[in-house]
């Protein structure tokens, strides 16, 4: 087999302790697929044994394009990993396999492992050991790492929306460019980088293609604990659920610039939709409009709309009549216009360094009889209740504790910004979680939603997540 002119391909060997089986996972992997390759990185993780030396004396004698490294530190498995990535990127290969040196994964495969990605069918390929019926067993994984796989994999494929049948096999093959788009470098250095970097490509819209490869259990030492493990595991997935919603700092799973429709039944943005649906034809100026996906759907019972935000977001002018880039600290733009019937602060007022300049600009822009529809996060729901309590009060990445919030409001300091400015509040009600961040709508949400809904009523400056308030000028 000749070698691809297109493509060079990169093979990551893990090793540790491997010693004793490192020169035959070399020796197996296949002749014909050999020409394809333009080099091999065994990376040895500091081992305790003579796997360097094993390594060393193979690459002395052997065709194949053998780089050698012997970190000066053990770096865990997820660590060996990123280094080896790192120095693929370094290379500017175009494909990199990851195969362990212990032979738990068979390097007859290889071909089988890197046709999608040659195919340009996937970006990431991952072989199973799950895909054929029985034959983890049959291959020696004990029973209580195939219940256990089965488990967490039912688990992942449920919180993540996706559909793999195996989360856990270490025989990968990725796209080098598909490597770059991630920040796997963030991503733990332990077992459970396998499952991070899945959720990262996940996120990332990557294309995931299994193929089966036979199960192989030999008298290889593991060192995995399996219920630490397991744990981390959860603890990536509910992670990654809440990094999507904004909570904590993004670091391994980063959220998009714009802002998604919340359309949870008793969600701000919802209720906001349902007020003006029947509404006659009316001249809105919607601050902070993001991406208009919220004024898409106000055009669609129409509305006109004209959408100022700090930044263009793309899509956004598509969305909205007229689209002017502004920041709001420094006033609402001439270009804007006035004369609105309606003007929507929805989330605004946060953002600035002083709330009361926006409201008296809002009132010069509203024409007689015209009125404000604003959202504001409450500081004292439960949340950050929670984590002041527990001592872990710190910024999030959206949400009430969004890290580009300038100020905090309670319910009793809203209505007095409010009623200062010459405002009297026509409606104001608390809306609940936007559980739909959360992950696909399902239907424990509307059951969730309508508990929260309920206990909104009763306690509302408790389990309000915002206010949502109607006012117009005295």
């Amino acid at each position: 087999m000749a070698k691809s002119p297109d493509k060079k391909i990169g093979i990551l060997i893990v090793a540790y302790n491997a010693a004793n089986t490192l020169a035959s996972v070399l020796d197996r992997i296949p002749e014909d697929f050999r020409p394809q390759i333009t080099e091999v990185m065994v990376s040895d993780d500091h081992s305790q044994d003579a796997t360097y030396l094993v390594g060393l004396g193979y690459q002395q004698t052997s065709d194949l394009p053998i780089t050698l490294i012997r970190q000066p530190k053990n770096l865990g498995y997820g660590g060996n990993q990123i280094a080896g990535y790192e120095l693929a990127i370094e290379q500017e290969l175009d494909i990199v396999v990851l195969l362990h040196g212990d032979g738990q994964y068979a390097p007859e495969c290889l071909p089988d492992i890197v046709a999608p990605l040659l195919e340009g069918k996937a970006d990431a390929v991952f072989g199973s050991r799950m895909m054929t019926k029985g034959g983890a067993l049959k291959g020696g994984m004990p029973y209580y790492k195939f219940v256990g796989n089965k488990i967490l994999t039912t688990f992942e494929n449920a919180a993540l929306g996706t559909d793999l049948s195996e989360f856990h096999s270490g025989y990968r093959a990725y796209r080098v460019d598909a490597l770059k788009q991630i920040p796997f470098s963030k991503n733990s250095k332990g077992f459970n980088f396998d499952t991070q970097i899945i959720i990262q490509l996940h996120d990332a819209g990557q294309r995931i293609v299994e193929v089966p490869i036979p199960t192989y259990y030999g008298d290889e030492i593991s060192y995995v604990n399996g219920m630490g493990y397991a744990g981390a595991i959860t603890r990536d997935v509910i992670s990654y659920r809440l990094q999507k919603a904004g909570f904590g700092d993004g670091k391994r799973v980063p959220i998009r610039e714009s802002y998604d429709v919340k359309d949870t039944f008793n969600s701000s943005h919802e209720r906001v939709l349902s007020m003006l649906s029947s509404r006659p034809k009316s001249k809105i100026l919607d601050l902070g409009c993001s991406g208009g996906l919220v004024d898409s759907r106000l055009r669609n019972f129409g509305h006109e709309v004209v959408g100022v935000d700090i930044a263009e977001v793309a899509g956004v002018r598509g969305n909205v009549d007229v689209f002017v880039e502004a920041n709001l600290d420094e006033g609402i733009p001439a270009e804007a216009g006035s004369n609105f019937d309606l003007v929507l602060a929805c989330d605004v007022l946060e953002h600035l360094r002083k709330p009361s300049d926006m409201l008296k600009e809002i009132r010069t822009c509203l024409r007689p009889g015209g009125s404000v529809i604003m959202t504001i996060p409450n500081v004292v729901h439960w949340y950050p209740r929670f984590r002041t309590l527990t001592g872990t009060l710190d910024y999030d990445q959206r949400g009430i504790l969004d890290e580009t919030h300038l100020r905090f409001f309670t319910r009793r300091s809203l209505l007095k910004l409010i009623k200062s400015e010459g405002f009297e509040v026509t409606s104001f009600e608390a809306t609940g979680l936007p559980l739909d961040i959360l992950g696909s709508p399902k239907r424990w949400h509307r059951w969730v939603a309508g508990l929260e809904s309920m206990l909104t009523g009763l306690w509302p400056t408790l389990f309000g997540y915002q206010f949502l308030l109607e006012v117009t000028p005295k």
